[in-house]
């Protein structure tokens, strides 16, 4: 893998770089400024994304659900490369971009970190706006819709709360197992993984959604994880020890959420797979496993 050094590629940076214990480090985002909560020109905002992330899920669900498509245009950038996300069709892309960083280095040409989707970017004044999916999602959930709220008032304090036990563990504990290179590493990554399902599952016992009796930001943080488990989790990341299948009550949010008008087109299960098995630090052949074939979702 690599990042970028003042607009220059570092080719030997490793994301377990820290204190040698071989646990994967996700580093923090690092374009973070808000977009004003009026209605913008459409167009002016975009977002670039791609099948593979579930970061960049959570926001084309914000998109889908709160009825943005016409206003906030996408593109996808989908090949992963050893630096960068590549746009498969330039034409697609922002200004003829072949690969993502070539939009990092338009926003600030001595950019230095990883190059990473989601990017909401602004047309008018040529710069990324932020690269933070939680803040992406809460900015265009913000932007004035007849959709129904992902952050109800009322909610928020249990919605963020749901957020935080998910995101550690569950969220980003497969990619802490994933790339873990040691086995302690695996081991306290894998268990945490599995101890957040077992919770949910529990807590889901009798009810539709997480949170109250509404969809809302934390029923997607469960999806974009749970969508992506048996199909490549389970065979890449070796999170093995149960499929979601295996637990009934999340299989059936599974499902619930795939049902709702405008997720399925945001759900791309076959080039999911084949995104996270070009990854050659999981993956070293670049072989795409057959299975096993999740019960929702099947290739659009």
């Amino acid at each position: 893998m690599a990042r970028m050094i003042e607009g220059q590629w570092e080719g030997d940076w490793r994301p377990t770089d820290g204190d040698g214990d071989g646990a994967f480090l996700r580093k923090p985002s690092a374009f973070r400024d808000r977009i004003p909560l009026e209605r913008p020109r459409a167009g002016r905002y975009h977002l670039i994304v791609a099948w593979t992330c579930p970061w960049a899920h959570r926001t084309l669900l914000a998109r889908a659900l709160k009825g943005l498509s016409d206003l906030v245009p996408v593109h996808f950038a989908n090949a992963l490369t050893d630096r960068s996300w590549r746009f498969e069709d330039r034409a697609m892309a922002p200004h003829g971009e072949q690969h993502l960083y070539e939009l990092y280095l338009r926003a600030d040409p001595d950019y230095t970190g990883r190059v990473t989707v989601p990017v909401l970017w602004d047309e008018q004044e040529q710069r990324i706006v932020n690269n933070e999916s939680s803040e992406i999602l809460a900015m265009l959930d913000a932007l004035p819709s007849d959709a129904p709220s992902l952050r109800p008032a009322d909610l928020v304090e249990e919605i963020d709360a749901w957020s935080e036990r998910l995101y550690g563990p569950l969220n980003n504990g497969v990619y802490r197992a994933g790339f873990a290179t040691t086995q302690a590493a695996y081991d306290e990554a894998v268990v945490g993984v599995f101890a957040t399902l077992d919770r949910v599952e529990a807590h889901l016992e009798g009810r539709r959604w997480l949170v109250g009796d509404q969809l809302t930001e934390a029923d997607i943080r469960l999806f974009v994880t749970t969508f992506r488990f048996d199909a490549a989790y389970v065979p890449l990341f070796r999170c093995n020890l149960r499929r979601v299948a295996d637990y009934p009550n999340i299989q059936a949010h599974l499902e619930r959420m795939y049902a709702v008008p405008g997720v399925a087109e945001t759900c791309d299960l076959d080039a999911m797979r084949r995104g996270y098995a070009s990854i050659r630090a999981i993956n070293p052949t670049g072989i795409v496993p057959i299975g096993p074939r999740p019960l929702v979702g099947a290739a659009r």
